[in-house]
């Protein structure tokens, strides 16, 4: 799926919003494990990434050639701030209507309005695709993600208690939200 936007951040500086591709392999699993090393929040560790630089370009590449699932990378100055994308739940009937959302930002970039910004434009592709219902997971101790997904329209749909295990902390709640689209 092919997105291209630019955005204007808090600070005044240009955001460039558009899908990865195969040479974006090598700077998109540098960002990966980064942002996975800066925050207890996201679902893995940066040594759980699974995937190497030739395998995330790949992975990139095919996000980009499909007609509905995206990988959007936020470029500022140049360097990549973040990455955000949607995925099917799964191709069989009961729900191809379903997609998931998950997003990451170096925290260098927090607080500008990247993530407000990456979070719309996998809701515009998302509709673009056809789902009817947008998903995600959040661990119910990230106040300012669930305000900003509240604000766009995100209602929360279910808990998980002990959804992450974190190995700084023990158990996470998670809570479970959609946007209907």
């Amino acid at each position: 799926m092919k997105f291209d936007q630019r955005v204007t951040l808090r600070n005044g500086k240009e955001a460039w919003l558009r899908n990865g591709d195969a040479s974006d392999g090598h700077v998109a699993y540098e960002v990966f494990h980064a942002a996975h090393a800066e925050t207890d929040y996201l679902l893995s560790y940066p040594d759980e990434g699974g995937f190497d630089p030739e395998q995330e370009g790949r992975y990139l590449k095919e996000k980009a050639e499909s007609p509905n699932e995206v990988e959007i990378l936020a470029f500022v100055d140049g360097k990549v701030a973040g990455t955000a994308g949607i995925e099917a739940v799964g191709t069989k009937y009961k729900v191809r209507h379903r997609a998931e959302f998950g997003i990451s930002i170096l925290r260098e970039y927090w607080g500008l309005g990247l993530g407000k910004a990456l979070t719309k434009a996998c809701i515009q592709c998302a509709r673009d695709a056809g789902y009817v219902q947008l998903e995600l997971n959040v661990v119910a101790d990230n106040a300012r993600a669930i305000s900003m997904y509240r604000d766009l329209g995100f209602e929360e749909f279910g808990r998980n208690p002990k959804g992450f295990n974190s190995r700084e902390g023990g158990f996470q709640e998670l809570i479970y939200m959609l946007l209907r689209l």
